[in-house]
């Protein structure tokens, strides 16, 4: 089993299923009240052992043994639903690209920085493409070390892009976008720069294969194109460590 969300989603429904099949038989045969607690405890073992079993990534069966009891937890607290309302807007804003397209916010250390510049200082003045540019934290710090190039920053996020449109303001080499990285000319770039998450990698090869001029160079940060052998990879020291996985066109 993959760890896409719609299977983790059926991996703790059927953990649900499990548990209350049986809870509710007996506690109904016993007269009693089903205690929510120790259910929702129950259940977060039980999809623990499923996620275990699975062979699901580590962070995902931290997620399926904490989120029932959470639950529990947040509805014992009676918080006004309104609360959930504002915060749910709020993770929209900011994190719209995870729910569309895997993709969370990740930013660019300035280990990272510094080795995407003596990248782009090797190649001369040059086009630069960021997809999800987040923040800008990749971006803004790349045009003021190399004003004579020319940097463009794709991100759907709206209070992300609005922060990144605020930090990269009088900075005239930037060209700061919202929108759909998938909405972008690659062959308008000399060279394009991804940290994204593995989901979207598969597509985003395709794209580049069709787009992307002879002579041009695709770099991810962490995640390398699948069955695609890159032309140079840059570690990158810092905490944690990183590489930048290179593919010339």
């Amino acid at each position: 089993m993959n760890s896409t969300p719609v299977r983790q989603f059926a991996l703790q429904g059927a953990a649900v299923i499990l548990v209350l099949s049986i809870a509710w038989p007996y506690f109904g045969w016993t007269a009693e009240a089903l205690p929510w607690l120790q259910t929702s405890l129950a259940i977060g073992l039980v999809a623990l052992i499923l996620a275990t079993l699975t062979h699901q990534p580590c962070w995902w069966r931290v997620i399926h043994a904490g989120f029932m009891p959470l639950v529990w937890v947040t509805h014992s607290l009676a918080i006004d639903p309104a609360w959930f309302l504002v915060a749910f807007i709020l993770l929209l804003l900011v994190y719209r690209g995870a729910l569309s397209g895997q993709i969370p916010l990740y930013l660019s250390n300035r280990e990272t920085v510094a080795a995407l510049a003596e990248l782009l200082a090797e190649r001369g003045a040059c086009r630069f493409l960021d997809l999800g540019a987040g923040l800008g934290s990749t971006t803004v710090p790349l045009a003021d070390a190399l004003p004579e190039y020319h940097f463009t920053g794709y991100e759907n996020a709206p209070l992300t892009w609005l922060v990144g449109r605020f930090l990269s303001l009088g900075r005239t080499n930037i060209c700061w976008r919202w929108d759909d990285l998938w909405q972008a000319d690659l062959a308008q770039h000399d060279v394009v720069y991804a940290y994204l998450s593995p989901a979207p990698m598969p597509r985003l090869w395709a794209k580049i294969e069709a787009e992307m001029r002879p002579g041009s160079l695709f770099i991810s940060n962490s995640f390398p194109l699948p069955g695609v052998a890159p032309s140079r990879v840059v570690d990158v020291d810092g905490t944690p460590a990183r590489a930048l996985y290179c593919y010339a066109r």
